[in-house]
């Protein structure tokens, strides 16, 4: 039989239990999961309307999508609870932004 970890198992979408976002090198890359929230990867900035930065606390970090998260803008899992639901199909792709 294996020894047990010594660290308490967290959920994927525990925002405070991993170590601080580092290193600029990796793209970002943003996954929507069906019924659940925005999976954020890479090293990215979150900022608030007035320009302040979120730190996120760790490379991978997931947003809420639901509306209903008591951490937003990150994902608590409320999604679950109320029957969040997305779209069966995704959008059609939008042409790119001009600049």
């Amino acid at each position: 039989m294996t020894e047990p970890d010594e660290q308490p198992a967290t959920r994927w979408d525990d925002q405070w239990a991993d170590q601080p976002a580092a290193g600029a090198d990796e793209p970002v890359s943003i996954t929507a999961y069906p019924n659940g929230p925005l999976l954020v990867r890479g090293t990215f900035e979150i900022r608030t309307p007035s320009g302040e930065v979120i730190p996120p606390r760790r490379k991978t970090v997931a947003l809420c999508r639901c509306g209903v998260s008591t951490l937003k803008p990150f994902c608590d899992g409320s999604h679950k609870a109320i029957g969040f639901k997305t779209e069966q199909e995704p959008p059609a792709p939008q042409p790119p932004l001009s600049a």
